[in-house]
């Protein structure tokens, strides 16, 4: 590679990883505001929760189409849009003020935060060579997202009202996406189609049959990860009450631990997918969610936050394997679009989730049935997985170099 080259490839990296915490951020931080807004605006918890289901469903329904154009236009020309999109987005919402103009801001916030996933991990996997590990470390970011969320809400909305807690990351990213595009025109950061590490493409009968049972895996994750996400905060809010004594803030610090520890185990997942099998991996995440999933439903205190680190470490921890297994099966030419293909289950159809955790509080008054269901869901995708394609373990090395 040139030094030019060196240098775009590095910086892509950079703001990639820290893309990657941008664009978990709007629905951690109304998780945390939803507190709030439920005597704000005089509504129950599921109402309120419902606000951000058309943008979780826009996060993931949008993504194939900003793969496609990331494929088919500019990957770095996209993750300009996000960048600004999404922080326009979150101003939007900072300034709204009735369930309607907070519903329709979160949406499009969501809708330009679908960019980055199909974008900036296919911008991701082309310029690394260790393709488990760096998409470990960039999981780490991604984890980090949530809880820098969750943190800072719970310190803006104590200090300075909810509102700011979407006002000042919005500033933020507008100020990112400016300076991105910056770069852009001066030349520093410029686009490529060419992998780094290219992979030899698997078998066609391959690619439809990790098609079919990754459709199946990946509307698993997404359920159990956005059911999760707006569960947590309630949880802590209900069952630390007694541990728990600065409202808002204390629950938000909470929620911060749980995602910082999850993140971090990212890079130990990483490690485990450039090593061993990446079905084997996969498989072996899933088993582990179930049993902790169905312990959360009925724990309080003290277990509850350790089952509660483990859970969804084990959740997010299964990113890296997934996808690195996305990009083993994807032509590396309808990459973003594949991973758009993704998102829009796992995100998409997934944000469902959301609707799910929503419905079935207000219904039964508690988690305890939630959680049971996720746990049946984890145990489905460990069995779909078992269908995935073989592969000797020096594959899922070498896929991963």
């Amino acid at each position: 590679m040139t030094r030019s080259e060196t240098t775009s490839a590095n910086l892509s990296l950079v703001f990639s990883c820290f893309g990657h915490s941008c664009s978990h951020l709007f629905a951690p931080i109304f998780y945390v505001v939803a507190l709030s807004l439920e005597n704000d605006l005089s509504l129950s918890h599921g109402d309120v929760i419902a606000l951000i289901v058309v943008g979780n469903v826009l996060f993931g329904v949008a993504a194939p189409l900003a793969g496609w154009l990331g494929d088919k236009w500019s990957s770095t020309g996209m993750m300009g849009v996000f960048f600004l999109g999404t922080g326009g987005g979150m101003v939007m919402t900072g300034l709204s003020s009735t369930p309607f103009t907070i519903g329709l801001s979160l949406a499009v916030t969501g809708l330009f935060s679908s960019i980055y996933h199909p974008v900036g991990i296919a911008w991701l996997v082309r310029h690394a060579v260790n393709r488990g590990t760096a998409l470990g470390i960039n999981g780490v970011f991604g984890s980090i997202g949530p809880a820098v969320a969750a943190l800072s809400a719970g310190a803006l909305i104590h200090w300075q009202g909810w509102q700011a807690a979407f006002l000042v990351p919005g500033a933020v990213m507008l100020v990112t996406g400016g300076g991105f595009v910056a770069l852009i025109l001066r030349g520093l950061i410029i686009e490529t189609k060419v992998d780094r590490a290219p992979l030899h493409p698997a078998p066609r009968k391959d690619m439809i049959r990790a098609f079919l049972v990754l459709s199946v895996t990946l509307l698993c994750t997404g359920l159990i990860y956005q059911a999760t996400q707006p569960a947590l905060p309630k949880m802590f809010s209900e069952r630390l009450a007694d541990l728990i004594n600065n409202g808002v803030f204390g629950v938000s610090v909470m929620v911060a631990i749980v995602y910082v520890i999850s993140g971090a185990m990212q890079i130990v997942a990483g490690r485990l997918a450039d090593t061993y099998p990446l079905k084997t991996v996969y498989i072996l995440a899933y088993a582990l969610q179930a049993p902790f999933l169905v312990l959360a439903a009925s724990l309080s205190g003290s277990a509850f936050v350790v089952v509660a680190v483990i859970m969804v470490s084990v959740n997010t921890g299964i990113l890296p394997a997934e996808n690195a297994l996305v990009a083993r099966y994807a032509p590396p030419q309808w990459r973003g679009f594949v991973f758009g293909l993704k998102y829009i289950l796992a995100l998409g159809i997934g944000g469902l989730g959301v609707l799910l955790e929503a419905k079935l509080y207000d219904f039964t008054g508690g988690f305890f049935w939630l959680f049971v269901v996720l746990g049946s869901v984890a145990t489905v995708a460990a069995f779909a997985a078992l269908l995935l394609p073989n592969e000797r373990p020096q594959t899922a090395h070498q896929a991963a170099e």
